[in-house]
């Protein structure tokens, strides 16, 4: 009984060095051979290329889009509701068939709005109140406009705004309504260019405040701010809610100067009022904005359902208020663009597909032209699979080629589309990993030949052509 010879772990190495020097002997032939065809080589690859850079472009327009939103809801709070009231009532046409209604008494958007809100509502974790008032910011001769705003104590939690020197306002500031500030980091470039601003005095208006504190950074393009409807924090004063109502105005009252005022606005009209004047005269809300935060972000919604009824109740039926839910009209906005984004980049990756076809194309005529090189080959010995192994290793060359000059030209076009256009886009590896990716799909008739599947039309072509070479 003779003994079978087991096979041993040496020819493991055999076998990758054969795999090894097959591949680098294809590679050098298809480099010699794509050598020979500059010219038809290099507008083969263009398909891939262009295909390659339109959907890194794309893909990195909608990366940008998507981290624009996430910056926009971290502006607004997550899981935020806002209040805002109605100066100015919509115009419209007199029924005169309809029955007279009485005017009803509204007082409008006030404080004591806010705080019934946050002691009825279980599931408001906390409400924040504003009010924004024109001034004018002075300090060693230098003066310019700006925005004071008062705000509650809970305002830099519920709007994430962080203080980057000093503190925030504590109890003592709101009881006694003191005269402090929390600046922005605008208003310190300009006031406080050589000291520290914290302890040092700063008039606003008519009062002299002291800085307790100054904000973070917070950069935000001006459109952005408009569609949101958010300030610049940079250039903003920021003073306790008492201390705005007791020293600045209190629109819940009617002063004997409002009063004389409105007298005389009555008798003459004055042309050089702006609108921005004359709605701020017809405004008679304590509040300008409302900001109710939700402690569980799936109940935003029916907890804006109940604070709209709540107020509603609150105002005598009058609706002088708009609530908004910023979340929601984010996320609607996001899936608008995420569907645009898959409409663009499946528009950009037909021109991979159809440069895919181009290389198809090119490789199967070649194959045609090369017959007599086919043959000599076959007759040295070549196999099928080693004259496939050429022609394949050709169409990869020139995909590669094409993918790599398209990764570059992607980048570049996204950095054009930022800075020309103005629309932010972000290039991240995964983009380019999936664009790159996509131009295997360059060469599925000839992966398919590889693996002995001919099935398809050019498949079936090629091995006709190989099996006819002499």
């Amino acid at each position: 009984m003779t003994a079978v010879p087991m096979p041993t772990d040496a020819s493991k190495p055999s076998r990758v060095r054969a795999i090894l020097t097959h591949v680098l002997f294809s590679a050098s032939t298809a480099a010699e051979a794509v050598s020979h065809n500059k010219l038809r080589a290099s507008l083969t690859s263009l398909g891939i290329l262009f295909g390659v850079a339109s959907v890194i472009a794309m893909l990195a327009i909608g990366n940008g889009a998507e981290q624009e939103i996430l910056a926009q809801m971290k502006l607004l709070g997550a899981n935020n509701i806002v209040i805002t009231p109605i100066v100015e009532q919509t115009e419209g046409k007199i029924d005169k068939d309809a029955k007279k209604t009485q005017k009803r008494f509204t007082s409008g958007l006030t404080w004591l709005d806010a705080q019934a809100i946050k002691g009825s509502i279980p599931d408001v974790a906390a409400t924040s109140s504003e009010v924004v008032v024109n001034s004018v910011i002075t300090r060693e001769g230098h003066h310019r406009s700006g925005k004071i705003v008062g705000v509650d104590s809970s305002y830099f939690d519920v709007m994430n705004l962080a203080v980057q020197q000093g503190s925030k306002f504590n109890h003592k500031h709101f009881v006694t309504s003191g005269q402090v500030a929390i600046i922005g980091q605008g208003v310190k470039s300009r006031f406080f260019t050589t000291e520290d601003p914290i302890g040092r005095p700063v008039k606003v208006g008519d009062v002299w405040l002291t800085v307790v504190g100054v904000l973070e950074p917070r950069k935000v393009a001006q459109e952005t701010a408009k569609r949101l409807g958010i300030r610049d924090a940079d250039m903003d004063v920021y003073v306790p809610l008492p201390t705005m109502l007791l020293r600045y105005r209190d629109r819940a009252q009617v002063t004997q100067q409002e009063m004389e005022i409105a007298a005389r606005s009555f008798n003459s009209v004055d042309s050089s009022e702006t609108d921005e004047q004359r709605a701020e005269k017809r405004n008679y809300h304590q509040l300008d904005k409302v900001i109710v935060q939700v402690d569980q972000s799936n109940k935003v919604s029916a907890v804006a359902e109940v604070v709209r009824r709540m107020m509603q109740r609150r105002h005598n039926d009058v609706t002088d208020f708009e609530i908004s839910v910023p979340e929601l009209l984010l996320k609607q906005e996001q899936r608008t663009k995420a569907i645009f984004n898959i409409v663009l980049g499946a528009i950009a990756s037909i021109s991979l597909v159809v440069g895919g076809i181009g290389i198809m194309n090119i490789m199967l005529a070649s194959i045609l032209e090369r017959i007599k090189e086919i043959g000599v080959r076959r007759a040295v010995g070549a196999t099928q699979k080693d004259v496939l192994a050429q022609f394949l290793s050709e169409a990869v060359m020139i995909s590669l080629a094409g993918g790599i000059a398209g990764i570059i030209v992607g980048g570049i076009l996204s950095m054009a589309i930022e800075r020309i256009a103005k629309i932010s886009t972000i290039v991240s590896p995964m983009s380019v990993a999936v664009a790159f990716f996509h131009t295997a799909y360059s060469l599925p008739c000839f992966l398919r030949v590889s693996i002995s599947q001919p099935k398809i039309d050019c498949s079936s072509a090629s091995l006709r052509t190989l099996r006819l070479a002499p």
